[in-house]
């Protein structure tokens, strides 16, 4: 199976320097790190979050979870810095408003502010890595793309928000 046309679209129309990675099927970031043979670090958990009435993107290394008290402390510094209303709580995603408002599969979800019309926020620790790996919207592909072209594009909010797994 072949990655979303929108997806492909896109990446050739930012002149993305980016590979297809096909594996078998994975349903966790997690699970495609194994899968693949690479340092989990290098996978990135892309994580739909609803902050009040909003919706947003969080990314985080696979191999750690994320802090959602410390993903909302970064999206309303960001917040109160343009004068905006805070958030007051944030939570994740329900499934049925991913599967109606994003494209791609549900877990498999592409990182790509224009395509996802979200705000994305990217985890330092992800972004230390030269390459990442992304959704692409199926579970039997990820994206390995340039984690410097991947900040350039996109522009992510940058933050510390993840936290060790128990």
């Amino acid at each position: 199976m072949a990655i979303p046309k929108k997806i492909s679209n896109y990446l050739d129309l930012k002149k993305y320097k980016y590979q297809i990675i096909g594996h078998r099927t994975t349903f966790t970031a997690w699970d495609t790190a194994q899968t693949e043979k690479v340092k989990p670090q290098q996978v990135a958990k892309a994580l739909v979050m609803k902050a009040d009435n909003d919706y947003l993107l969080a990314m985080v290394p696979s191999n750690r979870n994320l802090d959602k008290q410390k993903l909302l402390k970064a999206i309303n510094a960001r917040r109160k810095k343009n004068k905006e209303k805070l958030f007051k709580k944030i939570d994740f995603a329900k499934e049925l408003w991913m599967k109606k408002n994003l494209p791609g599969k549900v877990g498999a979800t592409p990182p790509f502010q224009e395509i996802l019309k979200l705000d994305v926020y990217a985890d330092g620790l992800l972004l230390k890595n030269k390459k990442i790996y992304v959704g692409s919207g199926e579970y039997t592909e990820s994206l390995l793309i340039n984690t410097s072209q991947y900040v350039k594009i996109e522009n992510p909010v940058k933050g510390s928000f993840s936290k060790a797994k128990k």
